[in-house]
Formats: C-alpha cells, structure tokens, sequence
C-alpha cells in the first residue's frame, strides 16, 4: 500500500484485551486498520491474518515512520501501555519509558507523516484519590502513582500538540474494563484485575482475596464503577467520528456512573457461573480509595456515547464464556 492509497487507522497494542476487540469492531465496520504492538502482553491469535502488523515498539520512529507512510495511516488509537499500578510504584522507569516515552516517539512519527487525529487511552489514575462523586473531568488531577502521572503527561502533551502543531486528539478515561466478546478477553500476565481474577478463582478452585472489608461502604468492600469492553470499542469509534468531523479536543470519562462493590462482583461470578468461590479477606492495598465512580454526562454530551452493555450480569456471563470454554481461533470474525 503507498501513500494516496484508502488510508488507515493504526491501533497500537492491537495485540491487547482493549485493542483487540477495536481491531475487530474496525475490521467489521470495512474500516482498513493496521496494528503494531510489541507482544510483550498482547497475543498473535488476537488479530485476524489478514490485518497487516509491525512487531515493534511504538516508540522506535525508524520502524514506525516507514510502516505509517507504506499503509497510509491517518489516524491513531494509541493502546499500548504497561498498566500496573502497583509495578509503576516498584519500577517507575519502565512507565515512565515504555508509556510517556513511547509516547513521544509516537507522537513525533505521527507529526513526520502528516496523522492529525489520535485517540488516547487514559485512565482515571490521572484524578489520584477523588474529592468528589462521582469524578468528573474538571475534577483536580493529582496521581498517586507513576502510572498516573504518566498518562497525565500524555494528556498535556497531546494539548501542547494540538495548539503548536494542529493534532486533533481525544483522551479517554477508563474506568474500569472487563468482559469479553467472541474468543477475546483479559489474558494479562500476571492478572490483577477482579473479574477474571475471581473467575479463574472459579475455575481452579482457588481462592480470591478481598483486599480490606472496612470501607465506609454498603458492605465494606471497595466500590468501582464496571464498563464492558464492547462499550469501550463503540466510545473510541465515537471518538474517532468526533474528530473525523473536527470535534472539539478534549478528555472524557468513560464509565457507568454507577458502582458495584468488590462482595456483590465475587457474589454475582457465584451466581453465574453456579461454583463456590471463597473469598479471603486480607489487609488493605495502600493508596486504594473506597469509591471511584464515573460522572459520565460529558462523553454523553460530546460524542453521542452511553454505555449499553455494562451491566454486571452482562460483563460477567461475557467473561466466563470466554474463560470457561477452551480457547478456539477467533481470528476468523475479523478476516
């Protein structure tokens, strides 16, 4: 493909649980769609075959410039990123590298090859302990961690670019991800998140622990607000059309606006995968604030977005599926 040819929207970390599904949701749209990603938590079963992919660092401009003019890319879903609190604490180098590095080198291969539009997948990690529910985007944004301050700095760099050099961007903040579609779903390596960590806990046999049971919550477990990844995909395809149409830059919360607590998740994979799961209660985590839940009227407002298939039930049954049955090639719902 060379330049002036149908033009492209690149997904880093297209390889990924979030990526992944947008790959596919671009794909079935007969959107052309190119991915890079590294592989150092993504999957080579995750993309279908025909979609063309650049293992690489999406850092590395000497490898990303020339894959960005060959496919004609003029637009980009940045996924790729280490997500781990807890690691971004440890080793602040690698976040600070692999994200907000990466980043710069992204940014500055996109600007040699004329990509004016770029989504950003941000976090809530940038609000630090929240002072008011639910957060909105005008809250203060004070990380807490590494991993925060560095999608904060994306942010502000994306702002920075957009009035010296025209980028049109967006930032979305997640919430929290979770469930699956059609063979996709979380295979993170080690796994922190809750849902698949107690449906794993469901499946082996294991127990799952509850990290503290003495909030000021309705049951003393931490409150968080539950989005599905299907509903993420259909936020960043708004996202895009957005921007398309020139829409203003801006970051937006992606959420429910409703929180479920850590007992009514372990409750709920009970319920629906019909197992006994135990569930141990061990010491707080630090830095782990009892509440964090989305107002979410702005992405309302701005892209036309609500979330539809967030209920609990929904994410759960979703994700047992895929964690349940053994794993089949999904590539084929994308060729």
């Amino acid at each position: 493909m060379q330049v002036g040819d149908a033009m492209a929207t690149l997904v880093t970390g297209g390889a990924g649980y979030i990526g992944s599904h947008m790959v596919r949701a671009l794909a079935q749209r007969g959107e052309r769609v190119v991915v890079i990603d590294d592989f150092s938590s993504g999957h080579c079963d995750a993309i279908a075959p025909a979609v063309p992919i650049l293992e690489a660092d999406v850092g590395d401009a000497t490898r990303v410039v020339p894959f960005l003019r060959r496919h004609g890319v003029d637009e980009i879903l940045h996924f790729a990123s280490r997500i781990q609190v807890g690691e971004s604490v440890v080793d602040p180098r690698l976040h600070y590298e692999g994200n907000l590095g990466a980043a710069i080198g992204l940014l500055g291969a996109a600007l040699a090859c004329g990509v004016r539009r770029f989504v950003f997948s941000s976090n809530t990690a940038v609000y630090g302990a929240p002072r008011e529910l639910p957060i909105p985007e005008h809250h203060a944004t004070e990380p807490v961690s590494p991993y925060g301050e560095t999608k904060l700095a994306i942010e502000r760099m994306l702002a920075s670019y957009g009035r010296a050099y025209g980028v049109r961007w967006t930032a979305l903040r997640y919430f929290n991800a979770a469930g699956a579609a059609q063979g996709l779903g979380e295979r993170h390596h080690p796994e922190t998140h809750l849902v698949p960590l107690v449906l794993q806990a469901a499946l082996h046999g294991t127990p799952v622990t509850i990290f503290g049971r003495d909030y000021p919550t309705r049951d003393g477990t931490c409150v968080r607000d539950y989005i599905h990844v299907l509903d993420l995909v259909d936020a960043h395809v708004a996202a895009l059309e957005h921007l398309r149409e020139d829409g203003e830059c801006c970051a937006l919360n992606l959420g429910t606006g409703r929180g479920y607590t850590v007992a009514e998740v372990v409750e709920t994979c009970r319920r629906i995968t019909g197992r006994r799961i135990e569930a141990r209660v061990g010491d707080r985590r630090p830095g782990d604030p009892p509440e964090l839940v989305a107002r979410v009227d702005r992405a309302r407002e701005v892209l036309g977005w609500t979330a539809t298939r967030s209920d609990l039930d929904t994410i759960v049954r979703d994700a047992w599926r895929f964690h349940s049955q053994p794993r089949t090639n999904s590539l084929s719902e994308t060729a």
